[in-house]
């Protein structure tokens, strides 16, 4: 399976790590609610179908990646880079870490 990184191009999935649920919220740091912390921690869902996935260009240039994948055909629809994690890549391409 390939992931089209936004800065490096396509690269197989040996490089990439995969983070999570893109779905997901956490709870907010102070909060007590175990239940929802609970939830946060354990409960996934197993969908069928295009699903937000997180995943980290560690073979490469390190950024995170938000990918939606399709989890029947595992079929990969967009990739974008998370929250400005773009300026990581370019700062570790420019120290030669890539």
């Amino acid at each position: 399976m390939l992931i089209t990184c936004p800065y490096c191009g396509p690269r197989d999935i040996i490089e990439f790590t995969y983070q999570g649920d893109g779905n997901r919220e956490r709870p907010q740091p102070a909060s007590q609610d175990l239940d929802a912390w609970n939830a946060y921690v354990y409960d996934r869902l197993n969908p069928a179908g295009d699903h937000n996935e997180i995943w980290q260009h560690s073979g490469g240039c390190r950024a995170h990646l938000r990918v939606v994948r399709n989890t029947l055909t595992h079929e990969i629809s967009s990739v974008a880079f998370t929250r400005g994690d773009h300026k990581a890549a370019v700062r570790h391409k420019a120290e030669g870490k890539i």
